[in-house]
């Protein structure tokens, strides 16, 4: 089989900018275009001398010390936490390529010749891993993105009852929930239903609401007092009952008022 060097260099430079560039969005690092072009550039030079004969730990070795290297030249050097997390975040991200870019080799590469290279052309492989490489990564970063501005929203919570019971449930803060008993101003909790024990509902208290989109009454109960992450307690409030909670994972939405102290 031939493999053609230029076409080794090229394929490892444009993987190589796609990893910096998407751990740098992950990370969102402020760097300079021009500096995740060195790196990449920097890797696909390095890749030649692993045509000289190794042993696997000296193989090992000699590809950490690049990506390091990678790592530096494109983000620089600010303190080792900050070096670490660049590095953890460019394995992370090119073992997600490297698992798609197999996935895609067995599902349609003409010619079992390898993962990215044929003998005598480009091989259509090559074409499709560049173009979902770049949708993929791009999905996932626009995914991460997403988690990590609603992780800091999600609760555990513990709602105590009069009777001593106690339901344990994933809750959501949300900050359009602002519904207020306008009896005694107690901020109301949304909770699906069927979390709540059939006695506790016969303590049904009928609460109107007015929303910007709509005005009714809604069925609440009293709790004597909710634990938010172990750590907070509240004793005024009521809660709502509801079966529209579509949150995955969530039977439960916050009040911001709780939380306002």
């Amino acid at each position: 089989m031939k493999v053609y060097l230029d076409l080794i260099f090229i394929t490892n430079f444009l993987f190589d900018f796609i990893i910096l560039l998407t751990t740098s969005l992950i990370l969102k690092r402020n760097v300079k275009i021009y500096r995740i072009l060195l790196g990449a550039l920097f890797g696909s030079i390095s890749i030649l001398i692993l045509f000289i004969r190794m042993n696997s730990i000296q193989l090992f070795l000699f590809k950490f010390i690049i990506s390091v290297l990678m790592i530096i030249i494109t983000f620089s050097y600010k303190n080792i936490k900050y070096t670490m997390k660049n590095i953890y975040y460019l394995y992370l991200v090119s073992i997600i390529l490297g698992g798609l870019l197999y996935f895609i080799n067995l599902q349609i590469s003409t010619k079992n010749v390898g993962l990215l290279f044929v003998s005598n052309d480009i091989s259509l492989n090559l074409i499709i891993s560049i173009l979902l490489s770049i949708i993929m990564l791009y999905s996932y970063v626009k995914q991460i993105r997403s988690l990590r501005t609603n992780y800091n929203k999600y609760y555990k919570v513990e709602l105590y009852f009069n009777d001593g019971s106690c339901t344990n449930v994933n809750a959501f803060l949300d900050t359009g929930n602002k519904l207020i008993d306008p009896y005694k101003k107690r901020p109301i909790i949304l909770i699906n239903d069927n979390k709540i024990d059939e006695k506790e509902k016969e303590k049904i208290i009928l609460v109107p609401y007015h929303t910007i989109s709509s005005d009714g009454i809604l069925k609440c109960i009293n709790a004597s007092k909710i634990c938010i992450d172990g750590i907070l307690y509240k004793k005024k409030f009521l809660l709502g009952l509801t079966d529209k909670i579509n949150i995955d994972g969530v039977d439960c939405i916050l009040n911001e008022k709780l939380l306002e102290e």
